[in-house]
């Protein structure tokens, strides 16, 4: 588990000095140049501030990382397991191709073999890391400014037909929908518990969410609904400020979060929004106690409405609200992030917010 590795120093040193004791329990992603490694990589080293370590593959992939060549950190894997070995070699010898469980079945695979093998080694799907890697190729040559064509290309679909469906089924309108110099813009920031979109003004931060979330279209139609504010796709103050703080907050440097916010919702609502940020890391409330904390005791289903409409995850942390008899309740980004941000939050319990800036 992430949780359980060392600190962020001795698993630096480990890749200094090419320590194989964390083999296969430890793998570094370098910030710089998107890549994840084995801590026994011989490649030149990168500096410790560019470097997050995570436990494992699957949290790598996630984030948007791609495997080194040199140290092959999927090579394991797939030498324990042939089924894991060929996927990978088609998956790196045709990382355009649109795969599908009818293309799995047609080799002569079985399905729910394949499915537990991959999750149990990654934490994912063949389809969902094949998946992965296209949407966000194709994201990331349109948030730097590339054509629709190039960015079709590059995430591999053979029509553009194709190409605007899955990205509107991602951020609920195609590519070409998209206003250059937008008055918001959408970029992707890579986590260890899966990628994110966040949309920012070139002041405030409006939405922070994963990108599985099925709300997720819908959140962004209610952020231009009123036909005043267009959408575009790069990157703003705010959205590389939010990037910095989430990759503190993950690898255990600091649980503050000063980006400024501006959450589209009702008075009410914000006011609730307002109370969970008071929320010291590694506590938790019921909707009752944040009832009474805003001076509503009777309202906590009104409460428990306003946590569920919450846009910007993690930043304003409705996953510290649990049920009055202790259980997790529900969060849109899945109960199993919700149990893994309470337990990264361990770590910052009775730590005041101006000591987690320097822990």
């Amino acid at each position: 588990m992430l949780f359980d590795l060392p600190d962020h120093d001795t698993l630096y040193q480990a890749l200094l000095d090419r320590d194989d004791r964390y083999e296969g329990h430890a793998f570094v992603c370098v910030s710089t140049t998107g890549i994840f490694c084995r801590l026994t990589c011989p490649a030149r080293k990168p500096n410790s501030e560019n470097c997050r370590f995570v436990a494992t593959i699957g949290e790598c992939i996630e984030a948007g990382f791609r495997p080194c060549k040199r140290c092959t950190p999927l090579q394991a894997a797939a030498s324990a397991d042939p089924t894991i070995a060929s996927l990978l070699a088609l998956l790196d010898e045709r990382p355009e191709y649109r795969w599908s469980e009818r293309d799995l079945d047609r080799m002569g695979y079985d399905l729910s073999t394949v499915r537990r093998s991959f999750k149990r080694q990654f934490g994912m799907t063949f389809l969902e890391m094949a998946r992965q890697r296209r949407l966000r190729d194709g994201f990331e040559v349109l948030e730097q400014g590339g054509r629709v064509i190039d960015a079709q290309v590059g995430a591999g679909f053979d029509s553009p037909s194709a190409f605007r469906e899955a990205f509107a089924r991602l951020l609920g309108r195609s590519p070409r929908d998209l206003r250059s110099g937008g008055d918001l813009q959408a970029s992707w920031i890579g986590t260890p518990i899966g990628d994110m979109i966040a949309v920012s003004s070139r002041s405030h931060l409006h939405l922070l969410e994963f990108v599985d979330r099925k709300a997720l279209p819908s959140e962004l139609a209610r952020l231009t609904g009123s036909g005043k504010l267009t959408l575009g796709i790069g990157r703003t103050g705010p959205t590389e400020q939010a990037e910095a703080e989430l990759s503190a907050f993950f690898s255990g440097e600091s649980s503050a979060f000063e980006t400024p916010l501006a959450p589209p919702g009702s008075a009410f609502s914000k006011s609730v929004w307002d109370e969970l940020c008071r929320i010291p890391a590694g506590e938790t409330r019921s909707y009752s106690d944040i009832a009474r904390a805003i001076g509503q005791p009777t309202a906590t289903r009104a409460v428990a409405r306003a946590n569920g409409a919450n846009q910007i995850a993690l930043m304003i942390p409705c996953h510290r609200v649990i049920g009055a008899d202790g259980s997790l309740t529900g969060y849109g980004g899945g109960l199993w992030r919700k149990q893994r941000l309470l337990e990264i939050e361990r770590q910052y319990r009775g730590i005041s917010v101006e000591a987690a800036r320097t822990v």
